[in-house]
């Protein structure tokens, strides 16, 4: 039996919830970069949300999560709540690093998100050391960390592989294969299966070919998780799915690199939809409750940008406070 036959209604409701916060959120956030309000550009996981929640949710109270460019979702797949996270995208002070990170450098450390980076792949080792520091303490915590496919060729996942490997780190590397890294295809610069190169560091290595099914990720997550929680090492989850929209929102990029067919066929396997019809077919939930909870979140969505509308800017004053330390000011540099 797999593990996910065991979750109850009230997870898999909570599964559902949680995309939909993810694809609502990013939909909302796609619109407000476009009209201005939100400065610079945004990355959105329309498509892709099944993987960050089937992961995310595999993972426990007081484990860690880092993320890539692409991470909105995952602090939601983490459980973050909407307001601070829309308020960090428009730069205010009540947003979850005080309107100083923006959508490129989220954290949210009530949950477990230790943060993101636009730098490919930099995220990686900060999972790495979160898995070191809980080994060292004894602790059964375990550290997850999301990255694409362009950042399977980079030099930073081996090393960071490798040490994991040798000193049996609980870390579990999760790829994921959304087939582009921007409007590069992955098969043309990625020689082989991502996945197989687990092997040569001595882990696991877990291909989920239906990465808009979140209770098939979650099996496999899971699977990692229980293994990384025993001590018996890392694991490579490589998960196949696919971004609905364009790399990044707000930016003039070319859009004429994917077939017509092929995004046809991945827009027909919408996660979300999947997932909601699969709960009424199964006598999970009924269309009414689904309606219900899809009114709720449409509804969270709209509190949180209201939230970030009304939050303050972040005083000039402490522009410079959290650099090394609150003492650290301009004055004292020049």
């Amino acid at each position: 039996m797999t593990l996910s036959a065991s979750l109850d209604k009230d997870l898999l409701l909570e599964m559902q919830r949680r995309m939909l916060r993810i694809r609502l959120f990013d939909e909302r956030a796609s619109k407000m970069v476009k009209r201005g309000f939100i400065p610079g550009t945004v990355h959105t996981s329309i498509g892709q949300e099944a993987q960050v929640v089937g992961a995310c949710m595999a993972l426990a109270k007081g484990d860690h999560m880092t993320g890539n460019h692409r991470s909105h979702g995952h602090p939601i797949g983490m459980g973050s709540p909407l307001g601070p996270l829309m308020a960090e995208l428009v730069g205010k002070a009540t947003g979850v690093c005080k309107g100083k990170g923006g959508s490129l450098h989220l954290a949210d450390y009530a949950v477990g998100s230790l943060g993101e980076s636009g730098i490919t792949g930099s995220s990686i080792p900060i999972a790495v050391g979160a898995g070191l520091s809980a080994q060292v303490m004894d602790e059964k915590r375990v550290a997850l960390t999301f990255f694409g496919d362009g950042a399977a060729n980079q030099g930073v996942l081996y090393e960071s592989m490798n040490m994991a490997s040798a000193w049996k780190l609980p870390v579990i590397f999760l790829c994921e294969n959304n087939h582009y890294a921007l409007s590069t295809p992955a098969h043309t610069v990625t020689g082989g299966r991502i996945v197989d190169r687990a092997f040569g560091f001595g882990m696991p290595g877990i291909r989920v070919e239906n990465g808009q099914d979140v209770l098939e990720v979650y099996d496999a997550v899971a699977e990692a998780v229980a293994r990384a929680r025993r001590g018996e090492g890392p694991s490579l989850v490589e998960v196949m799915t696919y971004r609905f929209r364009e790399h990044s929102e707000g930016l003039r990029i070319n859009t004429d690199y994917r077939d017509a067919n092929e995004r046809e066929f991945w827009l027909s396997r919408d996660p979300v939809a999947l997932f909601r019809t699969m709960l009424i077919e199964r006598g999970i939930a009924s269309a009414a409750e689904m309606d219900a909870v899809e009114a709720e979140i449409a509804q969270e969505v709209e509190d949180c940008v209201a939230f970030a509308t009304e939050s303050p800017d972040p005083d000039r004053s402490v522009a410079f406070a959290d650099l090394y330390s609150d003492a650290y000011l301009l004055e004292d540099v020049l």
